[in-house]
């Protein structure tokens, strides 16, 4: 009897292992059964409570890469500022001007912090019509001390005043997203193209480089998948899901050399589910 009160004992003692391994967030599943229903249910509990934590702590993890992304774009932009203010110390007029820049972008990268801190926010929703070149010139701004010391540059061309309604903060991580790529991976002068669709603005981005690898083409947008060995590959991945979260989109048009194309709505956010109002190409 001592035998058979031990077996019995065994389940008991392994689910109670699993419990207390899921308390500490060791989201195993039991994964055996043990032909006693009461058992079985506690063990199809725990197992559905380890599928659960499992994907709440997979959520955490990408909010988490997601985020210091973000930050870095902001944080690189900014330290770039500083660089030029130290190189310009015995120039009061420039280290005011590049003062007040830093200034700006120390102000967006408290507004990113917001934003990550308060996502329902954005799922509520803070798309507005925007100028496209008031975001456009600012990325452009900012990015081009970084440009200069590589010996490149950036030219603007195409329509001006076009409005779209986006979130100035997701266009703006956007366009940056771009413009960091093309630095990295890019070579010459980077063309920023802007032109009016019939239901979009379209902004195109272009460098003079051998543009993306022929084998990463079909997963450039993902998750993971970088031209660097070096690279996370979450740039054009975030990019793409922060263009999406307004109702627009991104796509790479041109494989050699790279043209890749945001497509931003430019009817509110409202209007875009009634019949043929998406946003796209025209």
């Amino acid at each position: 009897s001592g035998t058979v009160a031990r077996r019995a004992a065994r389940p008991v003692e392994e689910l109670a292992e699993a419990a207390g391994r899921l308390g500490t967030g060791d989201p195993r599943p039991v994964g055996r059964r043990y032909g006693v229903a009461e058992l079985d249910q506690v063990a199809d509990g725990l197992d559905s409570a380890a599928r659960r934590v499992t994907s709440l702590l997979t959520a955490d993890r990408e909010l988490a890469i997601d985020a210091s992304h973000q930050l870095r774009t902001p944080l690189t932009a900014l330290s770039m500022r500083l660089e030029e203010m130290i190189a310009s110390a015995d120039e009061p007029e420039v280290v005011r001007e590049e003062g007040t820049a830093a200034l700006h972008q120390a102000e967006r990268l408290a507004d990113v912090v917001t934003q990550l801190l308060s996502p329902g926010r954005r799922a509520a929703g803070s798309a507005a019509l925007i100028s496209v070149d008031k975001i456009v010139l600012q990325q452009i701004t900012e990015w081009a001390p970084a440009f200069r010391r590589a010996g490149r540059k950036i030219v603007l061309v195409g329509e001006s005043r076009l409005q779209a309604w986006v979130t100035p903060g997701g266009l703006a991580q956007v366009i940056a997203t771009l413009l960091d790529n093309a630095l990295m991976h890019g070579k010459g002068t980077v063309t920023i193209r802007r032109t009016q669709a019939e239901r979009s603005v379209v902004i195109e981005v272009e460098d003079e480089g051998d543009g993306v690898p022929a084998e990463l083409v079909s997963r450039i947008f993902e998750r993971s998948v970088s031209g660097r060995p070096e690279g996370t590959g979450l740039g054009l991945a975030l990019a793409r899901t922060m263009a999406a979260a307004d109702g627009g989109r991104i796509v790479l048009a041109r494989r050699k050399p790279p043209v890749f194309v945001v497509f931003l709505p430019t009817n509110p956010p409202g209007d875009r589910d009634r019949g043929k109002t998406r946003a796209g190409p025209a």
